[in-house]
Formats: structure tokens, sequence, C-alpha cells
């Protein structure tokens, strides 16, 4: 039926042109040698794409579009096809406009548009379709992971074309992970994958998938917040520097882990807390109304969870503030202090040694004298004296 619809279309064309060549032959001249105006076209999968054929001069000639399978759409203001989404938008002498609506990825190719003249004109006009991807799913995580987990995440997408692109973001960070591309049909399928060991700093990270195509104004995103489960980190805080008898004195079991670790548990010297009215123990503090000397020792809280157990240790000395005063040992000024005194010590040896060096040296050289030509060492004693007593005798004559 359609073949024969297809026919019927040609032979009237035809027709036409040989009664108009016949009729107006002064204005076929202009017409013979012009071919027709067309423009590719682009649109999204499910858009509309218009279809417009134009000819110069207005001689009554008649144009066609026709699919890329070669069957004609409309010939003039006529429809040749049964598609209710083609619709004819213009038809002139001059132009022939049609229109296709919710395009589909099977519609893509090349059209033809025919002036019928002796002979026949085409000009091709190609209609490019953009398969529109699908909104991306983010699957292989299981929730929760353990720390130490390795885990795959993989981000899908269907139906783009040309292929998406997707990225990768931890948190706000770039991360790149390995991507593949499989045709399916006209569209293509994209699929990344991110491979990696789980630990702690992992627990409440945001992975995002994006999905980036020139059919999208803006990506498609999507998040997989990941939940890692592991054992308990404690530190234990304290609220005085220097703790000193009869002071209020707190301690703080600050803990991390997921699950929270519940509840904390203290002990002293490796046993259980003393029995005292003084000390206090709510949730993760443990509080010393009044410190004394008895309350020295190692202070340790434990926490536990269902990945594991973790403990920290505090050392507690209670200082006499009698002994110290009221400020306590300032440690850094004893320090500064020592080595203040160090210091000047080793200056003074030094100068002494070199003072002392000096003099010896003088005191040779001159009980030197007279002993050079001596003929033993008792000459040269006697001589060193004598040189003293004429010194002392010219001293004296000179005075």
């Amino acid at each position: 039926m359609m073949l024969k619809q297809h026919l019927i279309f040609i032979l009237y064309s035809l027709c036409a042109s040989v009664f108009k060549v016949a009729g107006t032959k002064s204005k076929a001249k202009g017409s013979q040698g012009q071919f027709p105006i067309t423009q590719n076209v682009t649109v999204v999968e499910g858009g509309t794409a218009n279809m417009t054929c134009r000819v110069d001069y207005n001689d009554n000639t008649s144009l066609q579009w026709s699919n890329p399978a070669q069957q004609t759409l409309f010939f003039g203001d006529k429809k040749a096809l049964r598609d209710h989404r083609i619709e004819l938008v213009r038809a002139t002498s001059q132009e022939l406009t049609i229109r296709i609506n919710d395009v589909s990825l099977s519609d893509e190719g090349q059209y033809t548009c025919s002036l019928f003249t002796m002979p026949v004109k085409t000009t091709k006009a190609f209609l490019t379709v953009l398969g529109v991807p699908s909104r991306p799913e983010i699957t292989g995580f299981t929730k929760p992971a353990m720390e130490g987990d390795e885990i795959t995440l993989t981000c899908i997408t269907s139906g783009s074309k040309p292929a998406a692109n997707i990225r990768w973001f931890r948190n706000d960070k770039e991360v790149q992970g390995a991507t593949e591309v499989n045709a399916t049909g006209k569209s293509f399928t994209v699929r990344s994958s991110l491979l990696f060991q789980v630990d702690k700093r992992d627990d409440g990270v945001a992975y995002t998938c994006s999905v980036e195509h020139v059919s999208l104004y803006k990506p498609y995103l999507t998040t997989e917040v990941l939940e890692v489960h592991y054992a308990p980190q404690l530190e234990i805080t304290h609220s005085l520097i220097i703790p000193q008898e009869g002071q209020y004195f707190k301690l703080e079991c600050v803990s991390i882990g997921n699950p929270i670790p519940e509840p904390v548990l203290w002990s002293k010297d490796g046993g259980e807390l003393p029995d005292i009215e003084r000390m206090i123990v709510e949730g993760r503090e443990l509080t010393i109304t009044t410190l004394n000397k008895t309350d020295n020792g190692t202070y340790r809280c434990e926490a536990s969870n269902h990945v594991g157990t973790s403990f920290a240790e505090y050392i507690l000395f209670v200082y006499d503030p009698n002994a110290l005063g009221q400020r306590g040992p300032d440690h850094a000024l004893i320090g500064g202090v020592v080595a203040v005194v160090v210091f000047i010590t080793l200056c003074l040896i030094i100068v002494l040694g070199r003072y002392l060096a000096r003099h010896k040296g003088t005191y040779l050289t001159h009980e030197a004298k007279g002993a050079e030509d001596a003929p033993d060492a008792d000459t040269a004693i006697i001589n060193a004296e004598g040189n003293h007593v004429h010194a002392e005798e010219k001293k004296e004559y000179f005075i």
C-alpha cells in the first residue's frame, strides 16, 4: 500500500512538472539551475525537529521531503506517510517545512528534499538525535562496611548517544574511576567503578557519581554516603595541669568509634576504683572532689563496641601545695635557671683557665732568667734568687 502511494506521488509530480514546463517556459528557465536549500538539524530524543526546504524562485515548482528510508513524507502540502508524529508546518512554492514530534533514535539519518524540475534536483539534510542518559545508580555497597574491607562502587547510566561521561567525587575532591562503554543498539551504556579499602576516615564520606552529556543542561548526580564501623579510640583529658591536695579534679574519657562505645569502664592501678565518697563516676567522667596523696596512681578508661576494645591511661600525681607554694613547681622556670647557671659556670671555667695559663707562662719566664749560663740546677736557682736580690737592690737604689 505504501509503495503504491509512493508511486502515485511520483507520477503526480512528473505530470505536474510536464504541464508547468509546457505552460511557463520563461519562469522555468529561472529554476532549472537552482538546488533546494536545507540545514542539518540536531534534536534531543523526545523533542521536536523542524525540517525546512527552500528555493529562491517562485515558479510553482513542487517540493518533497523523504526520510532516510526514501519514503515520501510530504509532497507539497500532501501527506504521504501515515505517521501521526509528522505534520505540515508550511507549504508554498518556495518552502516546505515539516515537523517531527517525539523524535526517537530511529528517526536519525539523512533526509532528502527534492525539487521537481527537469531533471529533479535534490539536497540532503542530516537529522542528529541525541540520546538522553538515564539517571545514574550506584551499586556495590552494603551498609555498613567494616574498617579494612575492600569495596567496589559502580555507577551505571544507559541510553546515552553519544556515550555519556562519568566523573567521581569524594566529598568535593575528584577521584579517578575505571570506565567501560558498551553499545546497546544506537545508544550506549556507560559504567564506572571505584575500588578501594575503607578505614575510619571513610565513615560519613559522600561518594558522588556525576553523569555529563551534551543533551543535559546540568549533570545528573547521585550520591552514596558510606557508613564504616571501626573500633573505639580513647583519650583522657584532665581539668588541672598540676593537681594539688585539696583541689577538685576531673578526668574525662573522650572516645570515638562507630558504633559509639558504651559504657566507659574506669579502673585504678589494674583494679577497681576505691570505694570512697570522694570519687564519682558519671558516664565518661571520673570526678575526685578533694584530692589527697592516696589518689596517686594510674587511672584507666576502657570502652568496647562489636568491632573491638580500646583503653587509655592517665598517671595522677598529687602535689603538696605547702612544699611547692601556691603556684606549684614551675618546671619551665626551673629548667631555665639551671641552664643559665650551667652556661655561666662554663664561661667562668674557660676564663679562669686562660688566666692561669697566661700567668704560668710569665712565672716560668722569670725563673729562667740567670739560669741559662748555670752549670747545674743549684747554681741556676742561686742565680735566679740573686737576680731577685739585685732587682730589689736596684729598686731600693732608685727609690
